[in-house]
């Protein structure tokens, strides 16, 4: 079926919200805050940008622009510009109503052109994430000369979000959504398929956020121990022992001022697309 907007306005709300309430080591969430950030604010942050996020009437970089400036509007600070980059190119993939959602979201980014890549440097600019340095080439205080795909493909082997951009987001359709619906299909329930989606990024890659931040070697260290806590956490069985051995975890990247941020946006944007493929497939469910 077709998605109306508000469905797929909810879908990006849904994934938000669903990802600030599971606990995730290091991350900001409802059971701690972190970072000089709030559970709340995040909260806020969704439903400022929702409308920008799904205006059929911009395109790619003008709904990121426009969602970041509302989300500085009610904020004040930078809660979700990777969510952004990675949410907008979903919502625009599935507004069509094909079903498969990653060939659609292909022909969305083979379409961004120097438009798309200006207006996301602005918004870049404008929500200046932690860590954010200069680049090379195409360093986003300059005026872009190249499409954003282009863009994005210079920065790739550096962040994870650019590199989603030139592989057809396969890290979410191929490692973050097998890991939710791994976590389900073991009857894994509330938060915790989030919890898994979120661990299995974080043990995957050297999260992006906290190489620009604090460099590799922290990065790769971080990664390590999320190896080291995943399965120990599908081992338990209680819930509360669960959630002690992870906000241990929590407690101490906090303490050490780490923010795993990548791997967080790439949850929420593997949350977005499950939600959305249930609303693309919802006529051969109740076929």
């Amino acid at each position: 079926m077709t998605p109306t907007r508000e469905q797929i306005r909810r879908a990006y709300i849904d994934a938000c919200y669903q990802e600030i309430d599971a606990l995730k080591p290091g991350n900001v969430h409802r059971f701690a805050d972190g970072h000089r950030m709030s559970a709340e604010q995040f909260f806020e942050s969704a439903q400022a940008s929702s409308q920008a996020v799904t205006d059929p009437a911009l395109s790619t970089g003008l709904r990121i622009l426009a969602a970041v400036r509302e989300t500085r509007r009610k904020v004040e600070t930078n809660t979700n510009l990777g969510i952004l980059l990675l949410c907008v190119p979903l919502a625009r993939a599935a507004e069509n109503g094909e079903l498969n959602l990653q060939a659609q979201l292909e022909s969305v980014l083979d379409k961004l052109d120097v438009d798309d890549a200006r207006n996301v440097f602005l918004a870049i600019m404008l929500a200046q994430p932690g860590g954010l340095g200069s680049a090379p080439k195409h360093d986003v205080s300059t005026v872009p000369q190249v499409s954003l795909l282009e863009a994005m493909g210079e920065a790739a082997d550096r962040d994870m979000i650019a590199r989603q951009y030139v592989t057809g987001f396969a890290d979410i359709f191929d490692g973050g959504l097998k890991a939710y619906k791994a976590a389900v299909d073991r009857d894994e329930r509330e938060m915790w398929p989030v919890v898994f989606t979120y661990l299995h990024f974080l043990s995957a890659f050297p999260d992006s956020h906290i190489v620009r931040k604090h460099g590799d070697a922290i990065a790769r260290k971080t990664q390590k121990e999320a190896q080291q806590i995943l399965p120990r956490v599908e081992a338990l069985n209680n819930g509360k022992e669960r959630e002690k051995l992870l906000l241990a975890f929590d407690a101490q990247l906090k303490g050490d001022n780490i923010n795993p941020g990548t791997s967080a946006d790439l949850t929420v944007a593997t949350l977005f697309a499950f939600y959305l493929n249930l609303v693309l497939h919802n006529d051969e469910v109740n076929a």
